[in-house]
Formats: C-alpha cells, sequence, structure tokens
C-alpha cells in the first residue's frame, strides 16, 4: 500500500498545486507528503516537480506520469468497489460538501442516521457557501441549491425548493407592508442580498400575472453567508428572499412574516453533484441515495 500511498498523494499534490495543501487534503503532514513524492521520485528515477521557494510545477515526466497514475487509481477503486458490492459491506471515508443553510438544517442531522445504517463508512462533512471544485478539492459529493454549472458532472436533483419573501414584524411596523415589486427596485423597502463570487442570483425572480420577472432590488446589506441574512432579518433590517427550509422555524413562530404574497419567488433547484469517476462506488450512492430520501421527507412545502 506504500506506493499507492505515494502515489495518491503526488496525484493530490499535481491536482492542488501545493505540497502543504495535498498534506491537509491527504490528512497527513506536510513532511510525510513531501517524503512521499521523495520515495516516488527516486523509485521512477525521475524528476516529478520543478521545485522554487513558491512554486511547484510539474515537469514533462510528471505531467506522463500524472495521467497515468489517475488510471491507475481509477482501476484500484473500481476494483474496491466491485469487492465491497461482493461483500455488501461498504467501508471507507466520504468527503461531503454543502452550502451552509442546508448542511446546517438538512444535512448535518442526517449523517448520524447514516453512520448508523453504515458503520463502516466515516463522512467528512464540509459546509461552505462558496463555489466549490470537487476535483480540486478531494470530493465525492457536494449537495447544491441553485443552478450548477459544471457540466462535466454528473447531478442528482433533489426537489424544487419553494422560497418566501419575509420580513420580522418590527420591520413591517417600522416600514409598512410592501404593496408592489416596484417598492423593492427604488428604495422604499431595504432588501437584504446574499452575494458572493459565482452567486447564481443577483436579481430577485418573482412570479407576476405575466409570468417570471426579475427584479433589481436595493438594500443597505449585502453578506456571502446565509445565516447572517437571516439573522439580519430578525433584527428588522429588512425584507429577505429565503427557501422555506431556512426560515420555516421563524415563520412557524412568527418571527418573520410572509410578504408581497401576490408576487411568489420562483422555487429553487436543491440537487447533489458528483463526479463520473466516481460513479462506480457504491459508498457514494449509498450516500446520496440515504440523503436524498431524508431531506426529500423533511422538506417543507410551503409557507
Amino acid at each position: 500500500m506504500a506506493y499507492l500511498d505515494n502515489v495518491r498523494t503526488f496525484v493530490r499534490v499535481y491536482e492542488l498545486g501545493n505540497m502543504s495543501a495535498a498534506a491537509r487534503d491527504q490528512r497527513i503532514s506536510a513532511a510525510v507528503a513531501s517524503a512521499r513524492i521523495a520515495n516516488l521520485e527516486e523509485h521512477l528515477n525521475i524528476r516529478l516537480f520543478q521545485r522554487t521557494t513558491r512554486v511547484l510545477n510539474p515537469t514533462e515526466q510528471g505531467v506522463t506520469f500524472y495521467h497515468g497514475a489517475c488510471k491507475i487509481l481509477e482501476a484500484v477503486d473500481e476494483a474496491e468497489a466491485d469487492i465491497t458490492n461482493i461483500t455488501a459491506s461498504p467501508r471507507g471515508s466520504l468527503h461531503v460538501a454543502a452550502p451552509l443553510g442546508m448542511g446546517q438544517r438538512l444535512i448535518a442531522p442526517v449523517v448520524p442516521k447514516f453512520n448508523e445504517a453504515y458503520p463502516l463508512i466515516n463522512i467528512r462533512l464540509r459546509l461552505s457557501d462558496r463555489k466549490l471544485d470537487l476535483a480540486a478539492e478531494g470530493l465525492d459529493a457536494a449537495f447544491f441549491v441553485g443552478l450548477p454549472k459544471d457540466s462535466t458532472l454528473r447531478v442528482r436533483k433533489i426537489a424544487d425548493c419553494p422560497r418566501v419573501l419575509c420580513a420580522s414584524p418590527a420591520y413591517i411596523a417600522r416600514k409598512g407592508q410592501p404593496r408592489s415589486t416596484d417598492e423593492l427596485k427604488d428604495g422604499t423597502h431595504d432588501c437584504l442580498n446574499l452575494r458572493y463570487p459565482g452567486a447564481p442570483e443577483f436579481q430577485w425572480p418573482l412570479q407576476m400575472a405575466e409570468g417570471v420577472k426579475r427584479i433589481n432590488v436595493k438594500g443597505p446589506f449585502e453578506t456571502d453567508h446565509a445565516d447572517v441574512l437571516t439573522s439580519w432579518a430578525l433584527d428588522g433590517h429588512g425584507i429577505v428572499l429565503k427557501p422555506i427550509f431556512e426560515v420555516a422555524e421563524h415563520l412557524n413562530a412568527g418571527r418573520l412574516l410572509p410578504v408581497l404574497l401576490d408576487y411568489p419567488p420562483i422555487p429553487i433547484q436543491m440537487g447533489c453533484l458528483y463526479s463520473h469517476r466516481r460513479r462506480q462506488d457504491p459508498k457514494t450512492r449509498l450516500l446520496i441515495d440515504f440523503m436524498v430520501a431524508h431531506i426529500q421527507a423533511s422538506l417543507p412545502k410551503s409557507a
């Protein structure tokens, strides 16, 4: 296994372009990662990387070996998957990502249930609202809310999630109920926005009599953190557009109230991305099937 460990570390160093990042991904020290690369170079009697103080570039031989190494690892992964199918005892680790709101409310509570059903599979869950690169970050699956852009990945749709425009009673008492979508555009009402690099929407898509219309909104605050946005709305700072599952408890308790019910936001897609390379891995299939079933059962249907 030592040789395969060396190869796996080399592949991650090549893909991430950084020894320390690859070491963190492999959950080893940078010294161990460096030693594995050195051992591999000694075994192959070639130099895989050109090293400077800041840059780690693959040599021509390193590029050639990388493509061969990927085939080796894919063959090993598929062989292990076949054995797992035969033994019916899936084991190993899965690296999974999800956006903060979805991860905290829908994914994290299901992880212990999955572990009870499949105790030999370890889940490494990463929560972030930023766009993630599955290959570069070593992820087996990434859940999403919005519209996926990467056509090279497989997509498993979970649901179309209803959304709601809402604000706190204190905000409505201070600013009044919005009467039309024009009041979202002209600054009459304060709109709280989720904006980050690669954000899928900078407008609010609302269902109008003439069809869906994207409304350019104005507001004093914006953030890249979904729960901060909810906190601002709860504190009375403005109107927020949210998937209902993120604010259902606040709606039910009356801490947030729906507004502009005649112009409902269009639903947003929720799903899961996974690599074609992982298509034969039963662990990934088990996890996605398990999560999808539990998420679909727990999603609120309306405000």
